[in-house]
């Protein structure tokens, strides 16, 4: 079995949530986004500052994320004070400290995230607002996937569902925020 079947019921767990509803609808709301957003980038920022250690972006390092997450957030984000960070993105970041010595646990992670990026992220650039700079790869996105994809092994299946399981906790927990708030700004904007 190759690692997208080992991980499927994982991977597609976290499409089914309800937050990916309201986001693949072309109505979410910019600061409902931006507020996702917000704790996409340090999960991001962190694996890739550990993923360059290792050399796991030689060749490919138009791939990553982190600074396109930013201009995204900044971009929609007008308020004064930050959004909040969730319980999923603190315990992300404590769980990746424990595998930053494992490059095998890292290209997990990263054949988890930057994949869909270069797959499913070309839908979701059609739906959300903003910059949309996230989605935007230079080069050949099947050279790149393909480049990831000779650096993976079966081996990585438990790390790449404990990364697709703590995406679904974000979900989640961004449908757990006052996104009633959100949810009737964007009803408002539709009108």
């Amino acid at each position: 079995m190759s690692l997208k079947d080992l991980t499927w019921e994982h991977h597609k767990n976290a499409e089914r949530q309800e937050f990916v509803k309201i986001m693949m609808s072309g109505n979410i709301h910019p600061k409902f986004y931006a507020t996702f957003l917000y704790n996409l980038h340090p999960r991001y920022d962190l694996l890739e500052a550990m993923g360059r250690v290792h050399g796991l972006f030689d060749g490919i390092p138009s791939v990553q994320r982190h600074q396109a997450i930013i201009a995204d957030f900044n971009h929609l984000w007008k308020e004064k004070e930050p959004p909040q960070t969730l319980p999923s993105t603190n315990e992300y970041i404590a769980h990746m400290k424990g595998c930053m010595n494992d490059p095998e646990k890292l290209m997990a992670h990263i054949y988890t995230f930057h994949m869909g990026d270069l797959s499913g992220g070309q839908m979701i650039a059609r739906k959300v607002p903003g910059l949309k700079s996230m989605f935007q790869f230079e080069g050949d996105i099947d050279k790149i996937k393909t480049m990831i994809r000779e650096k993976l092994n079966d081996d990585m299946a438990d790390e790449a569902r404990y990364a697709f399981d703590s995406a679904t906790q974000l979900f989640k927990e961004m449908m757990e925020l006052d996104c009633e708030h959100y949810l009737e700004q964007t009803d408002n904007m539709s009108e």
